[in-house]
């Protein structure tokens, strides 16, 4: 199962065609404190489907080569459903579905995500971080990662994203100590030529 593939919420970037170049940085980042989400996340808002639009390279999502997406969508009892979908290879799609559930209040931006099946929910590693740590107000942009910065996605609500808005993105994240240099674009249809 895909245990982390919720993360692969990221979805989709179009950029008109071309990828933005991550800026570039004349110091080096500052030495990485505790991993700093959003102050609060409404979840609501938040709900419905996310393009990748670039990701950090990962076991998970080693088959997904375009048209990444996330779907949210509400549960009873608080939970979310997350079904994450991907085009391989041989132009076949993939599907994984789990479930997420918030860490503390209902505006937690920390939320834990389960791909396992549900009788394997009592054991605490089948359980994946995914924390916000970057929302625009609008909620058409966000990043995604978790304490030890192993993993990170960029989601946007439509497959084309603003290159200034990206980059003062790429900016903010590369100020909370994430390597932007290994985030890996993802091809969505309308950037593909």
């Amino acid at each position: 199962m895909r245990l982390l593939w919720i993360l692969v919420l990221a979805l989709g970037p179009a950029f008109a065609g071309a990828t933005p170049a991550a800026p570039s940085s004349a110091s080096s980042p500052p030495v990485p404190g505790p991993l700093q989400t959003i102050p609060a996340l409404d979840v609501p808002r938040y709900l419905g489907t996310w393009y990748e639009v670039a990701r950090y390279p990962n076991r998970f999502q080693k088959q997904c080569v375009a048209d990444v997406q996330a779907v949210y969508s509400a549960l009873p009892e608080g939970r979310i459903e997350v079904r994450n979908r991907c085009r391989k290879a041989d132009g076949t799609l993939d599907e994984a579905v789990g479930v997420a559930r918030q860490v503390g209040d209902a505006q937690s931006p920390r939320l834990k995500v389960r791909f396992a099946p549900a009788w394997l929910s009592f054991i605490p590693w089948v359980w994946g971080d995914y924390w916000v740590v970057d929302l625009d107000e609008a909620y058409q942009l966000v990043a995604v990662s978790e304490p030890g910065r192993d993993y990170l996605w960029i989601l946007s609500r439509t497959p084309h994203v603003d290159a200034q808005a990206y980059h003062a993105l790429l900016h903010r994240l590369t100020r909370q100590g994430l390597d932007i240099t290994r985030l890996v674009p993802t091809s969505q249809p309308s950037s593909r030529r």
